[in-house]
Order: C-alpha cells, then sequence, then structure tokens
C-alpha cells in the first residue's frame, strides 16, 4: 500500500521517491508507553510544538546540536510537544534522534518525516513517537487509508495540507488534527497568509478537531493571526536559529 509518487512535484516528490527506495523492514523493538500528543494540543492557549531540525532543503545547514538537549531545553521554555526530524538526507535527521529524544524528554514527539509505507508507522510507535506526519501532497488518496493504520498502532496523526484540494481529501479521510503548511513543498515558497485562509475553510467546513500552523513563523505578534482559530503552531527553523532556545520559546509562549 504505497502512494504513486512518480505525481509528486518538485522537492518533496524527490525526497519522498528516495525514502521508498529506503524503505526496508526489520524485526523493532516493542513500543514504549508515550504521552498523548493529542491531549498537549488541547491545552488552554495556543501550544507550541518546537521543532529539533539540523538542516532543511531551503535554509541549508541550520545548526548541529544535540537532539536531546536540544529538546530539554524547549520543554524548559514551555513547549507543549516536540517535532524530531528522522529524514538522513535533507534533514540530518534519524530515528536515534527520535529514540534519545523520547527518552530523554517528558513531552510527546512528532515523527517528523516523509512517511511513504506503512512501516514507517510501525518505526515511528517502535522508536517513541506519539505521532506521525501524514503529507497529504504525498499520500493522496491513501491518507485515510494511513489514518487508520497510524490509529491501530496507537498513534496520532497530524495531516498536513497546504491547498484547497488537499484539505479536501483530508477532511474526506477523517483527519482530527490537521496541520496547514505555510510552506509549498514542491517550490519550499511560504506564504504566511495560508494557514488562515484554510483554517477558516476547515471550520466553515464543519472541521471540529484541532488546527495546527506549520513553517515560517519567528516572531510572536506573527502568532496573532491564528489566535482563536489554530490549538497549536509548529515552529521548527527560527528557534533553531536562536543561540538560547529555551528563550526563543519563552519570548514565544509568554
Amino acid at each position: 500500500m504505497r502512494p504513486d509518487l512518480s505525481r509528486v512535484p518538485g522537492v518533496l516528490g524527490e525526497i519522498a521517491r528516495k525514502r521508498a527506495q529506503e524503505v526496508a523492514p526489520y524485526p523493532l523493538p516493542a513500543p514504549p508507553p508515550v504521552p498523548s500528543f493529542r491531549k498537549a494540543l488541547l491545552l488552554p492557549g495556543l501550544s507550541l510544538i518546537a521543532e529539533v531540525k539540523k538542516q532543511s532543503p531551503s535554509e541549508g545547514a541550520i545548526r548541529q546540536v544535540d537532539p536531546v538537549e536540544a529538546a530539554q531545553a524547549y520543554a524548559r521554555g514551555g513547549a507543549r510537544a516536540l517535532s524530531v526530524l528522522t529524514e538522513p538526507h535533507h534533514f540530518g535527521g534519524s530515528l536515534e534522534d527520535l529514540w534519545r529524544v523520547r527518552k530523554g524528554v517528558p513531552l510527546p514527539v512528532l515523527r517528523k518525516d516523509f512517511v511513504v509505507d506503512p512501516f514507517m508507522l510501525e518505526e515511528a510507535r517502535a522508536f517513541g513517537a506519539s505521532a506521525a506526519l501524514l503529507i497529504v501532497a504525498v499520500l493522496g488518496e491513501l491518507t485515510g487509508a494511513y489514518l487508520e493504520r497510524a490509529r491501530a498502532l496507537g498513534l496520532d496523526a497530524l495531516v498536513e495540507v497546504h491547498t484547497e484540494r488537499e484539505l479536501e481529501l483530508a477532511l474526506e479521510a477523517g483527519a482530527e488534527i490537521l496541520g496547514i503548511n505555510n510552506r509549498d513543498l514542491a517550490t519550499l515558497r511560504i506564504d504566511l497568509s495560508t494557514a488562515p485562509r484554510l483554517g477558516r475553510l476547515a471550520r466553515d467546513r464543519g472541521f471540529s478537531g484541532m488546527l495546527v500552523a506549520e513553517s515560517g513563523y519567528g516572531r510572536r505578534e506573527e502568532l496573532k493571526a491564528l489566535e482563536g482559530l489554530f490549538d497549536a503552531v509548529l515552529i521548527g527553523t527560527s528557534l533553531m536559529r536562536n543561540p538560547d532556545l529555551e528563550g526563543a520559546v519563552r519570548e514565544l509562549v509568554g
């Protein structure tokens, strides 16, 4: 049950096809107990999902950092959940990073990767993730099937969209946590009006689950457009660029 990745354009398509070539199932450890990602986002106010990210296709090298030290600083600053990149080639991440953060920090962790095979969901759960990212631009019509598999494994799923068509697919699939990415993953361009626009559209269409805004945020005033509409915001690059990770989170969450 794999998506047709030949239809996925740009950088996103390149990364997804590379990940698909690398999936080779192997025996996994027993899944550890994990805190709830969903419950962390349900707390009052705008929850911050702070991301451990060493590099990216749009930014190049961002910061060489010990993932556990970064995650602990985020937790001290007031982040409610963590996102850990596990894609190695473009983001410098690994499953080892995920596992170490799970053991070192009590917050729920999202496995941030380009899921192209159900085995990647099993990996996420076995290595301590509370949630996994499902990108509608990658999974297309299979989004619902991957969402069901994630739930069966005890994973929350952050179902990510960038366009109205992707939003429709996510709603049809039964997404409960909807991530709206301001970044076009094919061109890597950012438009901060995307999340508020699609967030309002989701609510207008009866979506009662959680909304998460993603990409491009760096200052507290930029978060005002999300208040009262979004439950959480995922921030990575601007935090990682700040020498004081704990202070950067405090500044954002107040």
